[in-house]
């Protein structure tokens, strides 16, 4: 592998890293008495600040944005992004970081059957036999029922991951046309302004936090959004969005570490053995896609990184910032690492 191979693979892995930290860092600002809503608006206020900030100093800011762009950015990050981190957030308060990590990814599934759906065709039989792959893989992490496992944070977990597809999906069909960094950096200005505007009418900010609240508070927000964010799309223009978005299925390895050593929440060894298999459908999703047995022609592939999100354009995530997320076909046409 060449230096620069070695260089781009580290940065996307760095960017995993990144990314699965995050739930960790939203458990501990949920014991130091932050709301989901505060910990998001934070978030991605810090996040939007940080990111224009960078386009300015690097004068990427784009000098006119169109109607037509505002409406898919609004819909992108004030409705989607905005809700899928809702639903991922909420999981991690009910449900470990790890098993919440694992069900988002079942993504790419829900992304191709929601493509299949749209396009009205059936899914070749590679993509079908992903798709079990990734069911089986959570029905062995989910195990047998028990009143240890959060029905809810379960459902928050998958709804995270449906919400997600959509994401994708939508973002493919309705780009705004503009770098991923750009992308990213509106997505979090609207999906921050969506949990500043729900949450005072609901009363559901609260900043009455202790001081030390604000270090996982820049750890989700800078950590694991803006830092992570711009390494993984500085590391995928340099390995290409596959191998990159193989590379960053690291996270939830990353984020089952973490809460282990960290939080003590460890995993049954049939979990572990449940999420290795999530994670080689996600795989098989994503190599499939991308060598064209999996899509179809107009129907968009997974895309070229993980989600908490975050996150496409933000996670561009979830990844998401966790491009989570950026949108997916606009980084495979011009995969630099202006914004993710």
């Amino acid at each position: 592998m060449s230096r620069a191979a070695l260089r781009g693979s580290a940065l996307v892995a760095a960017s995993a890293a990144g990314f699965g930290l995050m739930p960790v860092f939203a458990r501990y600002a949920y014991s130091a008495g932050l709301t989901v809503s505060t910990l998001l608006f934070l978030r991605f206020a810090l996040a939007a600040a940080l990111l224009f900030g960078y386009l300015a100093i690097r004068r990427r800011l784009p000098r006119r944005v169109t109607a037509r762009q505002v409406g898919a950015l609004l819909l992108l990050g004030a409705v989607l992004y905005a809700l899928q981190s809702l639903f991922y957030f909420s999981a991690v308060e009910h449900i470990s970081p790890a098993l919440a990590v694992l069900l988002l990814y079942l993504y790419p599934a829900f992304v191709l059957l929601l493509s299949s759906a749209l396009g009205r065709h059936r899914p070749p039989l590679a993509g079908v036999g992903a798709i079990l792959l990734s069911l089986a893989g959570m029905a062995l992490v989910l195990g047998r029922p028990s009143a240890a496992l959060s029905l809810v944070g379960v459902l928050y977990a998958v709804g995270a991951a449906v919400v997600y597809a959509i994401y994708i999906v939508v973002g493919d069909r309705a780009s705004a046309g503009l770098p991923p960094m750009t992308t990213s950096a509106f997505v979090a200005l609207f999906a921050g302004t969506s949990f500043l505007v729900v949450g005072t009418g609901t009363d559901a900010l609260r900043f009455g936090f202790p001081t030390s609240a604000w270090l996982p508070i820049f750890g989700v927000a800078v950590v694991s959004t803006v830092v992570a964010i711009g390494a993984f799309f500085a590391g995928m223009a340099v390995i290409g969005p596959t191998r990159a978005s193989i590379m960053s299925m690291v996270e939830p390895v990353v984020s089952i570490g973490a809460a282990w050593l960290l939080l003590g929440e460890a995993m049954t060894p049939l979990q572990v053995l449940g999420g290795a298999v999530v994670l080689a459908g996600a795989i098989w999703g994503v190599t499939g896609a991308a060598a064209g047995t999996l899509a179809e022609p107009g129907v968009p592939a997974p895309p070229a990184y993980g989600p908490g999100t975050e996150g496409n354009a933000v996670r561009t995530p979830v990844r998401a910032v966790p491009a989570p997320a950026d949108v997916p076909d606009q980084a495979r046409r011009n995969p630099s690492p202006t914004d993710r």
